[in-house]
């Protein structure tokens, strides 16, 4: 990964087709539960930022494949950051879902 990489914006889309691709793997989303009641990706599981300490509950192997989105892209980073520190190691931020062009449920 290169300097510029950085500054490149996640795409929601491209991650959500990495998420179904990947064995094993958790499509999770940091907003609040109340914003998840409003819509949020089908087969995501929601866990807010503000409660992430219970992330070990999230899958039983720390080596599986967590994607994880937001609404607009800060809270994922934060999350992403928090579950890496955690032991989590394959962690994707997938930006926000306001950009999401797919199915939403609700």
């Amino acid at each position: 990964m290169g300097f510029w990489d950085f500054f490149q914006k996640r795409d929601i889309n491209v991650g959500v087709e990495e998420y179904r691709a990947a064995e094993h793997a958790v499509l999770l989303d940091v907003r609040e539960r109340d914003e998840y009641a409003q819509g949020h990706i089908p087969e995501s599981r929601n866990l807010p930022l503000s409660a992430i300490a219970q992330a070990p509950s999230l899958a039983k192997d720390k080596a599986a494949p967590v994607f994880v989105y937001c609404l607009s892209g800060g809270r994922s980073s934060a999350a992403a950051a928090a579950l890496r520190r955690m032991g989590y190691t394959d962690v994707h931020d997938i930006g926000g879902i306001s950009a999401w062009r797919g199915e939403v449920e609700r």
